[in-house]
């Protein structure tokens, strides 16, 4: 355990921003799950792209707020843009 003052704060500060970062991991994988069942399921292109929009916009956020690293969102979003090709 911590002896610092300072320390103990991070500590708390830590925990806080895991259990939100958690939520937004875990919607991004469901968002992920979501497109890649539309695009295997061979749903109409207008649900597909829609599920598309969906997950890029949630990747762009979560690297915007550092949730998730800028390249992995760049990469995703790479992927995402060749299946709907």
């Amino acid at each position: 355990m911590a002896n610092l003052k300072s320390s103990l704060k991070d500590i708390r500060r830590i925990a806080k921003s895991t259990v939100r970062n958690r939520g937004v991991r875990s919607r991004l994988k469901s968002l992920q799950k979501n497109l890649q069942t539309a695009i295997d399921g061979g749903e109409d292109a207008a649900s597909t792209k829609e599920a598309a929009t969906a997950y890029i916009s949630a990747l762009d956020k979560a690297a915007k707020r550092n949730i998730i690293h800028p390249n992995k969102a760049s990469r995703h979003k790479s992927a995402c843009a060749t299946y709907l090709k």
